[in-house]
């Protein structure tokens, strides 16, 4: 299959430029800088400045100009990987904006397919920052009265990002609702209806804690050219925590074994660790002997090439011996900071993730008053590493 889609990058070669951003209006102070996402042929940088401001960002000879007081800076039409040192006018160079970027190395072969991943868009929730208890960590934010709630507000930008891209799925990995009742599932429905059926959805505990009969769904596959997408129930009635019963263990592994393309595996919650020196049946993630289970399948299969999850809100990748090394992915939350979702391309010899925060200015600012929960930890709990956001994996 040729590679007919747009904007994507040409076949590698080692090049190095040099990044100049420089600020139109000096007086302008940036903060929060950050180099969200890089792929093969592209990177963004994302900041706000104290008043309105044209940031004029530059990657060798191509160059993006940003306005205003939240900066969503995408300079595309780079090469494969290739490094280049990166500057932001006013910005020292930080573990977040670091002085250099290279960009993702392009898998063998064509490109197959491509999908978007969202998870924790928790419609009806009114309060952000509450984990329970009688105690709360705070700050706590709400919407202020007459405006669009914060969760159809993240959502709707995702949406817009992603309709405007070239997907050919869509898969949002549970936590579809914040009480899990139908009126909140129908408005997820309504509002993600509108990628039409390429949308594929699984629940999380916010569903299966409250009700057994709220996107109940099931396991299912989502098969495109390229790789099969697996989607796993890991939620069930009255727990937090995920579980997977012996009828779809068996499932899975019978799936992964009829395959005949490589399978990715996406599910609500993360993997517990096996190298944990506590085996605890109330982990946050899925129980020790279920999460144990996926990994021998995994590593019964060189075919399978990742575990993904949400549920954590935060972006990370761990990797397990006994699951052969694949990533094992989580990703941030898109209800809040950082606006969270990620896309991933597939070609004949491996794939992309690419992690995406949402672009709207509105969505933008939300997620800015987010970054500061949970007593100010939020941003470096959930942000995470470049590399646990953006990599490439081989087959």
């Amino acid at each position: 299959m040729e590679n007919v889609r747009p904007n994507r990058a040409p076949q590698p070669r080692l090049t190095r430029y040099v990044l100049v951003a420089r600020t139109v209006h000096a007086m302008a102070t940036v903060f929060n800088a950050e180099l969200y996402t890089v792929g093969p042929d592209e990177v963004v940088v994302t900041f706000t400045t104290d008043s309105d401001a044209a940031v004029t960002t530059a990657v060798g000879e191509r160059s993006v100009t940003t306005e205003g007081r939240l900066h969503h800076a995408t300079v595309q039409g780079l090469e494969a990987d290739t490094t280049y040192a990166l500057r932001v006018d006013g910005v020292v160079p930080d573990r977040l904006c670091p002085a250099e970027v290279t960009t993702l190395a392009l898998p063998s072969g064509s490109l197959r397919s491509c999908f978007a991943t969202v998870n924790d868009v928790h419609f009806g929730e009114e309060l952000c920052g509450l984990i329970g208890g009688e105690s709360e960590v705070g700050p706590v934010f709400t919407t202020p009265a007459g405006q669009l709630p914060y969760p159809r507000l993240m959502n709707a930008s995702v949406i817009a990002d992603i309709a405007g891209g070239d997907f050919d799925a869509v898969l949002v990995k549970g936590d579809l609702t914040s009480q899990g009742t139908q009126q909140e599932y129908e408005q997820f429905l309504q509002a993600y209806g509108a990628l039409g059926d390429r949308m594929h959805h699984v629940r999380g505990n916010h569903e299966s804690y409250y009700s057994d009969d709220v996107a109940n769904l099931g396991p299912q596959i989502v098969a495109l050219d390229g790789v099969t997408n697996v989607l796993l129930d890991t939620a069930e009635l009255r727990r937090v925590n995920g579980h997977l019963g012996h009828d779809q263990l068996q499932w899975l592994e019978a799936v992964c074994a009829a395959s005949q393309q490589p399978v990715l595996i996406f599910g609500h919650h993360q993997l517990w660790d096996p190298a944990s020196d506590e085996r605890n049946e109330n982990t946050f993630g899925v129980v020790p002997g279920a999460s144990e289970a996926i990994i021998e399948i995994i590593g019964r299969h060189s075919h399978v090439g990742g575990y993904f999850a949400g549920h954590t809100h935060r972006n990370r990748v761990r990797r397990f011996s006994g699951a052969r090394n694949v990533p094992i992915v989580e990703v941030a939350s898109t209800k809040e900071y950082p606006g969270a979702w990620a896309e991933y391309r597939v070609y004949d010899g491996g794939y992309l993730q690419i992690g995406r925060r949402a672009s709207a200015p509105e969505a933008m600012a939300w997620a800015e008053r987010t970054r500061g929960l949970y007593a100010g930890l939020y941003r470096d709990y959930s942000l995470g590493a470049l590399s646990d956001r953006c990599f490439a994996h081989l087959w």
